[in-house]
């Protein structure tokens, strides 16, 4: 049976806050499924949910990383980076984020063209130092119904500062992302970030 292949190239955003939540934002300029935002929410008490644009995107996530609950509303990501601001908004969530310069990690992967991060024998190459350098990300593993999943980062800025408020509840300030996100075989990097990123799916 030939195996199917999904890339999906966009920025990663992942921040904790000092309730416990964490949130994980996927801003996906080019994929199979056209260009869409969405949210991995997980609650202190390890309840996970997912804020997915429709019902194609939440039936593809949620057949590859693993939730607890599942809404289909609109998700909208505003500013810009070049402006060191972003805003996320759903009708459950609200996250404004301010960005930081690259991080020295971002300045080593910006020198790596996009073919070659979305190659998933340098993810395979790459995970064992990933796992040692930074806590919880892997950049190879195991996703949902067979899939295999690689990620290729070719930057990295800092989040340093964040306000959000879910379900109408403030969620605190910035914190790392601590303890790492349980969504699927990779969290995002303990440090609030914005991470460029080439994700491959096969399947």
């Amino acid at each position: 049976m030939t195996s199917r292949r999904w890339t999906f190239t966009g920025r990663i955003l992942g921040v904790g806050t000092s309730s416990g939540v964490r949130l994980v934002v996927g801003m996906w300029d080019g994929s199979p499924l056209g260009a869409f935002a969405d949210v991995m929410v997980e609650r202190a008490d390890g309840h996970r949910l997912l804020l997915a644009p429709s019902h194609e995107v939440a039936d593809f996530v949620t057949g590859t990383y693993t939730f607890d609950e599942t809404r289909v509303e609109d998700v909208a990501v505003t500013g810009d980076r070049s402006g060191g601001r972003l805003r996320v908004a759903t009708p459950s969530l609200t996250l404004d984020a301010t960005l930081g310069p690259r991080t020295a990690l971002g300045w080593l992967l910006s020198g790596i063209p996009g073919r070659l991060a979305a190659s998933p024998l340098l993810s395979t190459l790459t995970d064992p130092v990933a796992r040692v350098v930074l806590r919880g990300v892997r950049t190879r593993g195991s996703a949902g119904q067979g899939r295999r999943e690689y990620y290729g980062a070719t930057d990295v800025r800092a989040v340093t500062g964040a306000t959000a408020r879910l379900d109408g509840v403030d969620l605190g300030t910035l914190t790392p992302v601590d303890p790492p996100a349980r969504f699927g075989f990779s969290s995002t990097p303990r440090r609030p970030s914005l991470t460029e990123v080439v994700t491959t799916i096969r399947g």
